[in-house]
């Protein structure tokens, strides 16, 4: 919900049963803070540190946000908290198809993993083609496919400090990048396109969709 006016700009956002709210002005956020209070039954729980697996680290100089907590949980889940961390999140000459010729997988433990990791790529723009790669193979993974998938779990445990960096600027300049490659998919011969776009310091919105 936003709320705009002569007074400055309101973002409230609601879940269940919880509401994180910012505005451009103090006394905006206080007169909102004041009124929903007298309305409802509410606690004040002050800054925001945790909401649903991300966590928020704010400062005079940004915001930080990050899911180090979540990527321990994630690796703990699958028993790969002591697994030796890997560079890249995917080995750029291995190519993966539907039908490779390998037996197959436990199709239930691979959609969870995946699953675990689509919702990392909320703050993890750096895993959103390679997980975007996976959940191609959800219906009938082969172990190549959970192989792959597990290096991005060897990944994220030497990246957990990873995340987005929102500094304060002056300057909002919204800056786009995007690329597609060629027929790149082995199965159907379709494209895969990315993008990511900046406003200001941190990625505000990014995709990787074939």
């Amino acid at each position: 919900m936003k709320k705009g006016g002569n007074n400055g700009l309101l973002l409230v956002c609601v879940y269940v049963d919880d509401i994180i709210y910012m505005g451009s002005s103090h006394s905006l956020i206080t007169e909102f803070k004041e009124s929903m209070m007298n309305m409802f039954e509410m606690t004040d729980l002050g800054l925001l540190h945790y909401f649903l697996g991300l966590e928020i680290k704010q400062g005079e100089d940004g915001v930080f946000v990050s899911q180090r907590k979540y990527v321990e949980d994630l690796l703990k889940r699958f028993n790969m908290a002591n697994c030796k961390a890997t560079a890249t999140p995917m080995n750029v000459s291995e190519k993966l198809q539907l039908e490779d010729g390998i037996e197959k997988a436990e199709a239930r433990n691979f959609r969870s993993l995946v699953g675990g990791l689509i919702y990392l790529t909320h703050t993890r723009p750096d895993i959103a083609f390679t997980v975007g790669m996976m959940s191609r193979f959800m219906h009938n993974p082969t172990r190549q496919h959970f192989g792959a998938a597990k290096r991005i779990l060897r990944y994220i445990a030497g990246t957990k400090d990873f995340g987005i960096w929102y500094s304060n600027v002056a300057n909002f300049t919204l800056i786009g990048f995007t690329d597609s490659d060629w027929a790149g998919s082995l199965d159907d011969r379709k494209n895969t396109s990315g993008f990511v776009f900046n406003l200001g310091s941190g990625a505000v919105t990014w995709s990787s969709k074939k």
